[in-house]
């Protein structure tokens, strides 16, 4: 099967060094292993968070739209984009990091778009939104109170929030519904329902 078109935010080149790999779990890429830019803050999931986030949305991925909001190595836009996504939005400001994506994306044959050309493009609600921001800065609040009053979330989309364990949990929308719950050594990681707005 051909590989589906994601697309990312294109960013600068900039160096870096490379500090290890991230590995595809399952689908048309399973076994693979990128390469990660060595970059400060960066924390790939875990492939034991990873297969425990993909087997909660096992009938979810194929087909859907994705966004993964603080992409960083990419590992869960990837393993969505392997596991059938029909597009998967990356988004990360990180130079180094950006290029490394646009790279990897490049190994494994899919395209790319350049973040003004799909901001100039209709809005379409994502069905499937991945949130791991970098610890220690608070930003889930405010990113997911904009996801839902922007428009940015199908009905009945599904939220993956990653954070660290230490802080307070974030406040979110009103309408979304925890469906799981789970931490592993410093990280929590949580599933959220978008139920529709009465």
């Amino acid at each position: 099967m051909p590989p589906r078109k994601p697309q990312r935010a294109a960013a600068p080149t900039a160096g870096g060094g490379r500090s290890g790999f991230i590995r595809l779990i399952s689908g048309q890429w399973k076994g693979r292993k990128l390469p990660v830019r060595d970059v400060e803050g960066l924390r790939p999931t875990t492939d034991r968070v990873k297969e425990t986030v993909f087997n909660w949305l096992a009938g979810d991925v194929r087909g859907s739209r994705c966004l993964d909001l603080f992409a960083g190595s990419g590992s869960l836009g990837f393993e969505a984009l392997s596991r059938y996504a029909d597009c998967v939005i990356m988004i990360e400001r990180d130079p180094g990091a950006a290029r490394q994506l646009q790279q990897n994306l490049q190994q494994l044959g899919s395209s790319q778009a350049d973040a003004r050309q799909w901001l100039s493009g209709p809005a379409q609600p994502f069905d499937l939104v991945f949130l791991d921001p970098p610890f220690r800065q608070d930003l889930l609040p405010q990113i997911c109170q904009q996801l839902e009053q922007g428009g940015w979330l199908a009905d009945q989309a599904l939220i993956y929030l990653e954070r660290e364990r230490e802080g307070a949990a974030p406040e979110l929308p009103a309408n979304w519904q925890l469906i799981k719950d789970k931490q592993a050594g410093q990280v929590c990681y949580q599933l959220y329902l978008r139920e529709e707005r009465a």
